[in-house]
């Protein structure tokens, strides 16, 4: 019996940090990979290190990505309110710059002993974010895989 590879996306916009590890506690996420250009944040407890310490606290590993981030010039982008044109440019960069990022996290959640894992990053809606292109990029490498937007 096989079971379809899941991934996770998560935004931490509207949520505190022990909101945010209790969220992915509950849906029995194991690995957070961080998909922030630079992991670092206005909101206390959100930056790298202390957002690795805390998911540690809570039994879940950490990982920043930062090949996965959306550089500089694309994320205007997505805060001009056109997502289509976001999103193009953001895939067109990470498939131009990082492919093999998207090789291995496909063959990382195709592999049945990899903790359920995470995207992270800020924004609350997965629409207008470039995790939901990084989901929809390894979801054509891994057919069967399931998104789950937490």
């Amino acid at each position: 019996m096989t079971t379809t590879p899941t991934l996770y996306t998560i935004g931490y916009e509207r949520l505190m940090p022990l909101e945010l590890a209790a969220e992915l506690r509950h849906a029995g996420v194991q690995r957070v990979i961080d998909v922030r250009f630079r992991p670092q944040s206005r909101r206390a407890g959100m930056s790298k290190t202390r957002l690795g310490e805390l998911l540690r606290d809570h039994g879940i590993l950490y990982e920043h990505r930062r090949e996965l981030g959306t550089p500089p010039h694309i994320r205007p982008l997505f805060h001009r309110g056109d997502p289509a044109e976001a999103r193009a440019a953001y895939r067109a960069h990470v498939d131009a710059e990082s492919p093999d990022a998207l090789d291995r996290l496909a063959g990382e959640l195709a592999n049945p002993a990899t903790p359920a894992t995470a995207l992270l990053c800020l924004e609350a809606e997965p629409a207008g974010c470039h995790r939901r292109v990084i989901a929809e990029a390894v979801a054509e490498r891994l057919p069967g895989l399931a998104v789950v937007d937490l």
